[in-house]
């Protein structure tokens, strides 16, 4: 195999991972799972998928956090450590820790915050 060869070989290979890296199936949200956390945990006192209410909305967050790698992190952060925030209305409070600590639930959260 010549030079060529092996570059051109590497071009495609490479380019072969980034479409499949690209075009990946989006990630599948239990939004069942996700509601029932949310209700169980009180979300909905403070955060509406929709609206705005003492916290932004879902939507809201999603747009914030919209294409940026960390993204489910940041938010799994937020959820389990309970991080001092300002409120809509100026006013600064604790932010309640999520009841649970499995991962797969918290991703599972995070994930369905994202898909609004």
């Amino acid at each position: 195999m010549n030079y060529s060869s092996l570059r051109s070989s590497v071009f495609v290979t490479v380019a072969i991972a980034s479409a499949s890296t690209v075009f990946a199936a989006p990630v599948k949200v239990d939004v069942e799972a996700a509601m029932k956390v949310f209700k169980e945990n009180e979300c909905h006192k403070c955060h509406n998928p929709d609206k705005e209410k003492k916290g932004p909305s879902f939507k809201k967050i999603a747009a914030k956090y919209r294409g940026k790698p960390d993204a489910e992190q940041k938010l799994i952060k937020h959820m389990t450590t309970g991080p001092r925030i300002k409120l809509e209305n100026g006013k600064e409070e604790d932010h309640k820790i999520i009841d649970t600590e499995d991962p797969i639930v918290l991703k599972n959260m995070a994930q369905w915050i994202l898909s609004h």
